[in-house]
């Protein structure tokens, strides 16, 4: 999968892109699937969670762009001084990102605890958004950190867990519930492995996520929310419940839930069969 990095402003972005089959079948029935698509990753992880996902997307005739945030996987990651690692400075620098790609309209596929941020960018920005698809991603108030993502941002505990690259296995397998492979397990750990400062700015994000703040503004911004949108929910995630998904489903007709009943936190890891079908689905579905 191509890998490329991009600068903008003072901030290195490194991300995935696979470009789409001009010639699929399902590209010449449906031309409007050449829409790109822009996946977002959460915590703890980076672009490589989607290795399953684009490869299906760029044979459905679709750009897949999957960056890795700021402070994690291959991207910058500056001092805090430089960088807040709050909501408001990954909407930014997100922003700035879309805007350097020349991305005017695209489809947004979240998952995980930073992909909060991801929503909040499609409600501040919906005529740049085509569709939206939410896999495992907190979307009320209150929504708390599992216990071994909470220690991240503990006073002196945290700098010590968040420079140890057995996180990575601890968190991903946890969430996932599965075991992961150990070729995959090595791309998920060589960041923390190269420099310290993935660490810090793990625990800069932990401790400045504003879950209090950002989770009740994304449950005011669903009324006014319009474009079509899939959740795709792991029903045995161990620490996200699937009520309100599904009460948002059940109360606007342009969101529909689709559960994966064996599936935790990270669907895509562990389940991308079943993941991409309900994604091409819904992508074929809501543009022929």
């Amino acid at each position: 999968m191509p890998e490329n990095t991009l600068t903008v402003g003072d901030l290195e972005w490194f991300y995935r892109e696979v470009a789409p089959v001009e010639h699929s079948a399902q590209a010449i029935a449906c031309a409007t699937l050449r829409t790109p698509v822009l996946l977002l990753h959460g915590l703890p992880a980076q672009s490589y969670m989607w290795r399953q996902v684009m490869p299906i997307l760029g044979e459905n005739g679709q750009r897949a762009i999957a960056p890795d945030w700021i402070g994690s996987g291959f991207s910058a990651k500056p001092d805090k001084r430089d960088f807040a690692y709050t909501p408001q400075a990954y909407l930014n620098a997100l922003d700035a990102f879309i805007q350097a790609l020349e991305l005017e309209k695209f489809s947004l596929i979240v998952q995980g605890f930073l992909a909060s941020v991801g929503i909040a960018y499609a409600f501040a920005h919906p005529e740049r958004i085509d569709r939206l698809v939410i896999l495992n991603t907190p979307l009320s108030h209150p929504t708390k950190l599992p216990w071994l993502m909470k220690q991240w941002g503990l006073p002196f505990v945290g700098d010590m867990v968040t420079q140890d690259p057995l996180l990575v296995d601890r968190t991903l397998e946890g969430g996932s519930g599965f075991v992961i492979a150990e070729e995959d397990l090595m791309v998920y750990r060589r960041p923390f492995l190269k420099t310290s400062a993935v660490g810090r700015a793990l625990l800069a994000t932990t401790k400045h996520l504003q879950r209090s703040t950002l989770t009740p503004s994304l449950e005011q911004g669903w009324d006014n929310w319009e474009k079509p949108t899939a959740i795709i929910w792991g029903m045995a995630d161990p620490w996200l419940t699937s009520e309100f998904p599904q009460q948002l489903a059940q109360k606007h007709s342009n969101i529909e839930f689709i559960p994966l009943e064996q599936a935790k936190h990270y669907p895509q890891e562990h389940w991308p069969q079943e993941v991409n079908q309900a994604i091409v689905n819904f992508l074929r579905r809501q543009s022929c």
